[in-house]
C-alpha cells in the first residue's frame, strides 16, 4: 500500500494506462468493413473533386464513435468505483439504484409518444433517458433519505422497488406498443453506439472528465468510508456531505453516459474489480486507472461489436454481456465464500 501512495508511482501508472489507450483507440480505428490507411488519412479531407474515403471514415465515422465508447467506458467504471465504496458492497454497479429502469422508461415514452424533436442536437430518446435517470436517482434518495440517516440498506431496498415498479411500466408500454417503436426501444436498451454530433459528443467528454477528476480528488474519503462510516467519522470525514457529492457526481455522469449510448452492463461491475485486484483498493489510483480501463474495455468491446457480423452490427451491450458474465460469475463465488455464504 506505501508504493501506492507514492505520487511519482501513481502517475507513471496512470501515464502508462492512458498510454495503452492512445494505442487501443488509434488501432480500433484502423479496424472495420473498410480498410483505412493512415497515410491517406494524414493527406487530408481532399476536395470536391475528388474526396478522400480513408479520411472521411477515420474522421467522421469511426473516430467519433471510437472517442464515444472510451466516453461511455470510463462513465461507468468510474460510477462503479463509487458505488462500490459507498455501498461497500463489491458486486455494486452504476445501475444499483434503478438508473436503468429510469432511462429506460423515459426512452420508451419518448418512442411511444412518438416525439421527434431535437433539443442541442440530441433526440428525445436521449433526452428523456437522461431525464429519467436523473429522476429516478433522485427518487430513490429520497426514499432512502425517509429511512434515516441515510441508511445503506434503505437506499438499497429503495433502488430495488423502484427499478422493479419501473420495470413493470416499461413491460406494460413496449406491449401496447408498435411493432417498429418496440424494436427501436430494445435496440436502445441493449446499448448501441451511434453517431454523435461533435458539439454534443465534447460536451459530454468535459462533463465526464470533469466528474472524473472530482471523484478523484474526494478519493481520499472514498477510502476512508470505504472501512465503514464509524471509522470514516473518527478520522474526521463529513460523512453525508461525501456520500452526497459522490453520489451526485456517480449519478451524474452515469445519466450522460446512457443517454448517449443506452443501457451497457458489466462494465461499471467487473472494471473496478481487475483494477483492485491489480493495483490495490486505493481510490486515489483506482478512480483514474478505472476510468482508462473502462474506456479500453468498451473500445474494444465496440470494435468487437462492429466487426463480429460486418457489414451488420451487434448492440455493444451485447458484447460486453457476453465477456462480462462468466467474469461476474466468477467474483460472485468469490465473494460468496470470502463473507462465509459458500463453505
Amino acid at each position: 500500500m506505501d508504493q501506492l501512495l507514492r505520487p511519482r508511482r501513481m502517475i507513471a501508472t496512470t501515464g502508462l494506462a492512458l498510454g495503452a489507450l492512445v494505442v487501443v483507440m488509434l488501432t480500433c480505428s484502423l479496424i472495420g468493413s473498410e480498410n483505412v490507411s493512415l497515410k491517406a488519412v494524414f493527406s487530408g479531407s481532399g476536395d470536391q473533386s475528388k474526396a478522400n474515403p480513408d479520411y472521411e471514415i477515420f474522421v467522421r465515422v469511426r473516430l467519433p464513435r471510437i472517442v464515444l465508447a472510451g466516453l461511455v467506458g470510463a462513465a461507468l467504471a468510474c460510477s462503479g468505483v463509487v458505488f462500490q465504496a459507498l455501498l461497500r458492497n463489491p458486486l455494486a454497479d452504476p445501475y444499483i439504484l434503478g438508473i436503468s429502469s429510469g432511462a429506460g422508461l423515459g426512452a420508451i415514452i419518448a418512442v411511444v409518444g412518438g416525439l421527434n424533436w431535437t433539443l442541442w442536437g440530441r433526440s428525445p430518446i436521449a433526452v428523456f433517458a437522461f431525464a429519467g435517470a436523473l429522476g429516478t436517482v433522485w427518487l430513490v434518495w429520497s426514499i432512502g433519505r425517509l429511512t434515516g440517516k441515510f441508511h445503506v440498506t434503505g437506499l438499497l431496498l429503495a433502488g430495488v422497488v423502484v427499478n422493479a415498479f419501473f420495470s413493470a411500466v416499461i413491460m406494460f408500454l413496449t406491449s401496447i406498443a408498435k411493432s417498429e417503436q418496440v424494436y427501436s426501444t430494445i435496440f436502445w436498451l441493449m446499448g448501441n453506439m451511434a453517431e454523435e454530433d461533435l458539439l454534443v459528443l465534447w460536451v459530454g467528454a468535459g462533463c465526464v472528465a470533469g466528474g472524473i477528476v472530482a471523484l478523484f480528488f474526494i478519493s481520499p474519503q472514498l477510502n476512508a468510508l470505504s472501512f465503514g462510516a464509524e471509522d470514516a467519522r473518527s478520522m474526521g470525514v463529513n460523512i453525508a456531505r461525501i456520500r452526497t457529492i459522490a453520489f451526485a457526481i456517480a449519478a451524474g455522469i452515469t445519466a450522460i453516459a446512457v443517454s448517449l449510448s443506452g443501457l451497457i452492463g458489466f462494465v461499471g461491475l467487473i472494471v473496478p474489480h481487475a483494477v483492485r485486484l491489480v493495483f490495490g483498493p486505493d481510490h486515489r489510483q483506482m478512480v483514474p486507472l478505472s476510468g482508462v480501463v473502462g474506456a479500453i474495455f468498451l473500445v474494444v468491446a465496440d470494435t468487437l461489436a462492429r466487426t463480429i457480423i460486418a457489414p451488420a452490427q451487434l448492440p455493444v451491450g451485447v458484447v460486453t454481456a457476453i465477456l462480462g458474465g462468466p467474469v461476474f460469475l466468477v467474483l460472485l463465488v468469490k465473494h460468496s465464500r470470502k463473507v462465509g455464504w459458500v463453505k
